[in-house]
């Protein structure tokens, strides 16, 4: 620290002591608005004075600048416990200006999904394309790539690949566990990277896990969960000393389930997050949302603003955040009441967040080597068959607004000897390609529920590893979808009768636009209007088919190596 900063920051702090006292008008004063006090529950009249980015005084001030908010509600900016940007498909620049005029004024990402196809090139990229952005990016360092051995993923971190980055000061810890079946039967290189962040926080990905098991996972440092589907399984967590992390995203929706576990003397360990959240979603709101909804079904609005947050700032060791107190950064929401939590202005660092512009500058980063991460064979009809060895077959059954499938056992069609799509059971034909090395793998399958009467949807949005994921009722549609996206280098097609109805092309890594927002919402609206013209019987279609080949997420899952039966961790058979 040179002296010259040293002197700059003791006047910034005489300065801040100054307007706390009275005698030093403030940069900007919010009056008059009834302050939510997330410390003690209360609520009460008061100006909030800011100076320089921070919370100087609560009380009676002046200002420089004066807002009125006399009728209106004083929050902390809101906090999402647990996000991955890719899901968004957006740079960070463009996911911030969107967040930020919806109140949430900070988030918690895991980069786990492009570190799963570009490894430490992939958390460098976000890292530097959040950098001075207006509001705040955390990182959790992704502690599952590959998530399994069960998929091919387009990289490998080690505890000593990941240990380096805990030198940012925007690196908070390691992400979700989702190995838990590695943890519990003490798996070297999982043991590697809790024993290197035993002094961090370690979050948690344990669906249903419970009893002792729950107690050794916990033991190993693990603090926190975002899986919990039901209350039993959100108490027994909490009280075993998690927070549990209530998620309600674009696909995942636990909310309205977990909410009868949060009781007024264990809400200090329950969050909010929104995990996976696509663009229009982000467009309509984020953590305001949730706070709403939760308030809606019979929770105390205080209870609720804790949850968005003091209660994470706390979790995740955020200094200055999660409050409107003094000596606080200067991250405020104000809203209309606390049952509709309309956001009405932001202040995000001291500065207002107004209408459709963000004072200050955002920019996207230059042109990084992400892109052209797209490699497969050149494929052909031969390559889509299957045989059809059995009149039966193992079916992935989607669970509607759950990222959980279920195994079912059905008759399947079949001409000339190869299984077909059956629009009247609602089963498709599902492909997963491998796509980081062009190895040629192709995982082949059948799921029920997504609803399409004809055509094809193809995307190299798939959890974790991000393959070629197609789904659909004719071969040549099927096979018109992967050749788009793999001449998009990576994104999203819809197809039918061989001609492509609407597509979003995400060059970086396969999961990102380099457009702005505007654009992204379009073509999803174009993609949500074609899927939905072909029969989808889901609202999110592409984010349902993301998940179909996440091999750590119950019952049933279909990977670039196969169809993986997430209970025992083992490959199975296609046919009964």
């Amino acid at each position: 620290m040179t002296v010259l900063h040293l002197l700059s920051m003791t006047k910034l702090l005489a300065d801040r002591i100054a307007v706390a006292r009275g005698t030093k008008k403030a940069d900007l004063v919010l009056r008059g608005g009834t302050m939510v006090n997330v410390v003690t529950g209360e609520q009460y009249q008061s100006d909030v004075a800011v100076h320089h980015g921070t919370i100087a005084g609560i009380g009676s001030y002046d200002g420089k600048k004066v807002f009125d908010v006399s009728s209106k509600y004083v929050l902390p900016g809101f906090i999402d416990s647990h996000v991955h940007l890719e899901s968004t498909m957006l740079t960070p620049a463009e996911f911030a200006k969107a967040a930020l005029l919806h109140g949430t004024t900070a988030v918690v990402a895991d980069p786990h999904e492009i570190a799963n196809v570009l490894g430490r090139k992939g958390i460098e990229y976000l890292l530097k394309a959040s950098e001075g952005l207006l509001l705040d990016f955390y990182f959790m360092l992704p502690s599952c790539v590959p998530a399994t051995d069960r998929e091919t993923s387009g990289a490998r971190l080690e505890a000593a690949d990941l240990k380096p980055f805990l030198k940012h000061p925007r690196v908070l810890g390691l992400a979700e566990m989702m190995n838990y079946q590695g943890l519990l039967s003490a798996d070297r290189s999982v043991l590697k990277k809790l024993k290197a962040f035993q002094y961090e926080v370690i979050d948690g990905h344990a669906p249903g896990l419970s009893g002792k098991d729950l107690s050794a996972y916990i033991s190993a440092g693990v603090s926190s969960d975002h899986e919990c589907t039901t209350a039993e399984e959100a108490r027994e967590k909490v009280r075993l000393g998690m927070t549990v992390f209530i998620r309600e995203g674009s696909s995942a929706k636990n909310l309205e389930a977990l909410l009868p576990a949060v009781t007024p003397l264990n809400a200090h360990a329950f969050a909010f997050a929104t995990d996976d959240l696509v663009p229009d979603d982000l467009a309509i709101g984020g953590i305001n949302l949730l706070v709403r909804k939760a308030v809606r079904l019979g929770l105390d609005p205080v209870s609720a603003i804790r949850m968005a947050t003091i209660n994470p700032a706390r979790h995740f060791n955020l200094k200055g955040k999660g409050a409107v107190l003094p000596g606080y950064d200067a991250d405020i929401v104000v809203v209309d009441d606390l049952k509709n939590c309309a956001v009405e202005l932001v202040i995000k660092s001291g500065i207002p967040v107004t209408g459709r512009s963000i004072t200050g500058a955002i920019t996207s980063p230059r042109k990084t080597a992400t892109r052209n991460s797209v490699h497969i064979k050149r494929l052909n009809l031969n390559d889509l068959r299957i045989k059809a060895r059995s009149a039966r077959a193992r079916v992935i059954e989607l669970v509607p607004g759950q990222i959980e499938t279920k195994e079912v056992l059905l008759p399947v069609l079949a001409k000339d000897g190869l299984i077909i799509s059956d629009t009247v059971q609602d089963v498709l034909k599902l492909l997963v390609v491998e796509r980081h090395r062009a190895s040629g793998n192709i995982g082949k399958g059948l799921v029920k529920g997504l609803g399409l009467s004809s055509g094809a949807i193809a995307s190299t949005v798939a959890h974790d590893s991000h393959n070629l994921i197609a789904a659909g009722v004719r071969d040549e549609d099927i096979l018109m979808a992967l050749e788009t996206v793999r001449k998009m280098h990576g994104g999203l097609a819809v197809v039918d009768q061989g001609k492509v109805l609407a597509s979003l092309p995400l060059p970086i890594a396969g999961l990102i636009s380099d457009r702005p927002l505007d654009f992204v919402v379009t073509r999803l609206e174009q993609i949500q209007e074609a899927c939905r013209r072909l029969g989808s019987a889901v609202d999110h279609p592409f984010g349902i088919l993301s998940f179909l080949a996440l091999p750590v997420i119950p019952e049933l899952k279909l990977t670039d190596k196969g169809l993986v039966d997430v209970r025992s961790g083992a490959f199975v058979d296609l046919f009964i």
